[in-house]
């Protein structure tokens, strides 16, 4: 959670195309509630950058070709392992790149097509912020489909030893976190408050040792209850 809500978002940059970067430095600050404090090139240059400028969201692309071969995904991974991380939200050119799928699992709070509206993007950026995942259904989807059979067999297993870890009324909402719904829609179907609905989550993550919901959305569909 960051330290004053009211501050502006403060938003790090990563990709290997300048153009792309200059793009979205200079659609993003036409949003008075998100401050660009950065942009960098490479993967192996973001864990520097974030220890300067203390970002609460990364853009992090994902095929990157830096000259010390880090990509979008190990630059989340080794990001996400650090104490107080900020979100990340991956970008990429295809909505059906399995990259992505393994991005999530990185600990990437979503993911947004480069083609992405303006909008959509300050949006995302809000939304990952506030606790809320940017995945569209539709392309999550298609990221599972292109596991193998055995793979996929191998993850439902996995995830259902998970769930089985968890209290019925845990699992009930690990369930709807897992069918994209918002904490106070989880709260009205369950009947508790949305304080208590992120209490739960918060202990299901503990459980789970997964580090946000974006992960728990995935466990709940390798489980096929999503």
């Amino acid at each position: 959670m960051r330290a004053d809500e009211s501050a502006p978002i403060r938003v790090l940059i990563v990709d290997d195309d300048a153009l792309v970067r200059a793009g979205l430095t200079l659609m993003l600050k036409g949003a008075p509630d998100l401050h660009i404090v950065g942009a960098v090139a490479d993967g192996g240059e973001v864990e520097g950058a974030v220890a300067e400028h203390r970002p609460d969201v990364v853009l992090m692309d994902i095929r990157m070709n830096g000259l010390d071969g880090l990509d979008g995904i190990e630059a989340t991974r080794r990001l996400r392992a650090r104490t107080g991380a900020p979100e990340v939200v991956v970008l990429t050119t295809f909505d059906a790149d399995e990259l992505v799928f393994r991005a999530l699992r990185s600990g990437a709070s979503g993911f947004l097509l480069k083609d992405t509206p303006p909008e959509g993007i300050v949006e995302a950026v809000r939304k990952v912020v506030a606790g809320e995942p940017t995945l569209s259904p539709s392309v999550t989807r298609k990221l599972i489909a292109h596991l193998v059979p055995e793979e996929e067999n191998r993850r439902r297993t996995d995830a259902r030893q998970v769930l089985a870890r968890l209290s019925e009324r845990e699992r009930e909402v690990a369930l709807a976190v897992g069918q994209g719904k918002p904490n106070a829609v989880i709260a009205g179907e369950l009947h508790m408050s949305v304080g208590t609905v992120k209490g739960y989550i918060s202990r299901i993550l503990t459980k789970a040792d997964l580090d946000n919901r974006v992960q728990l959305a995935l466990i709940v569909h390798d489980a096929g209850l999503g």
